[in-house]
Order: structure tokens, then C-alpha cells, then sequence
């Protein structure tokens, strides 16, 4: 795997690590199909176990067009963390545009019953099909 930019947060204990990549071989820039696959790393760096409940994510393109994916867990699994451990996963979004960013945050539940939001950090869909302008 190529070196990927990372964008992390930390919400409530829970560290959130994405790092988009470009599918350059899944996408077909003359049909207006571009790809990319996104890296998860969360950990829990507080002393309570955490469960994840649910995903959110707003995905939005070059021209401001959004949707929203809300769903139980990650990847089909709703994933249990103790203190200092890891859970990582790898999914994947199009676009019509050869560009954009996501951004999103996970519905959590302590040990103790507590729910709150981790947020998980906007990050940029740069495609190698984007025109940049020199300055």
C-alpha cells in the first residue's frame, strides 16, 4: 500500500484514524466512476469497554452533492474495545466526481450504559484524475 495521508480524532477517549486511498484500477473517470477505499484504525485509549452501536457518514463531491449512510456497527460487526485495544476495517465509496471528502462519527456505548458520539475526522477523496492549478 502506497503511503496514505492520515486525519485522526479524538473524542471521549476513543482515537479515530482514517486514511483514504484511490482506487485508480475500480474507477472509470469517462463514465464519471471514481473510487476509493478508506483505512479505520479506532482505539479505545480510555479505561472503559466501549461498544460500537452505529456508523454515520456524510460523503459529499467536488459540486457540494451529499448523501448521508447510517447503519448498525462497522462492516457487518458491532465491535467491543477494552481498554487500549484496536479495531480496524477497510470499506470503500464512489463518487461521480473526481474528488470530495467524508466525514461521519460512531454511536458508542460504555460499559457503565453511558452512549455518546465519537467523531470520526473529515477527510479529502483526491483522485490522480483532479486538475491542480500551480501557484
Amino acid at each position: 500500500m502506497p503511503d496514505l495521508q492520515t486525519y485522526s480524532e479524538t473524542t471521549n477517549d476513543i482515537s479515530v484514524s482514517v486514511s483514504p486511498e484511490y482506487l485508480n484500477q475500480q474507477s472509470e473517470p469517462s463514465e464519471d466512476r471514481f473510487t476509493w477505499a478508506y483505512h479505520v484504525h479506532i482505539e479505545n485509549t480510555g479505561s472503559k469497554t466501549i461498544q460500537v452501536l452505529t456508523r454515520h457518514w456524510k460523503i459529499t463531491d467536488i459540486k457540494g452533492v451529499s448523501h448521508e449512510i447510517v447503519g448498525d456497527g462497522l462492516i457487518g460487526q458491532q465491535p467491543i474495545l477494552k481498554p487500549s485495544e484496536v479495531f480496524k476495517y477497510s470499506s470503500g465509496t464512489p463518487l461521480s466526481t473526481s474528488s470530495g471528502f467524508m466525514s461521519g462519527s460512531l454511536l458508542l456505548i460504555a460499559n457503565d450504559g453511558e452512549l455518546f458520539r465519537a467523531v470520526v475526522p473529515s477527510f479529502s477523496l483526491d483522485s490522480t484524475q483532479q486538475i491542480r492549478a500551480l501557484h
